[in-house]
């Protein structure tokens, strides 16, 4: 993983999957996109996107759906 604080984001998004993990499963992945739109920078929305890119190194998989739902409802 690169040293760009990508690693903190993946870190921070990971952490909101776990969150979310208990939540039932129709809510996981819209839960934690609405979360990361609400309370994350735009610049931080960029750098995860980027990130994601990249190949998406250390990204859960939910989080990652999630992360992909966020970008396409951004387009």
């Amino acid at each position: 993983m690169s040293h760009d604080g990508s690693e903190k984001l993946v870190m921070m998004a990971n952490q909101i999957g776990k969150f979310f993990a208990s939540q039932r499963e129709e809510s996981r992945v819209p839960g934690i996109a609405e979360h990361i739109r609400k309370f994350w920078d735009p610049r931080m929305r960029e750098k995860i996107f980027a990130h994601l890119d990249a190949g998406g190194a250390g990204i859960d998989p939910t989080v990652r759906e999630a992360l992909e739902s966020l970008r396409q409802k951004a387009d």
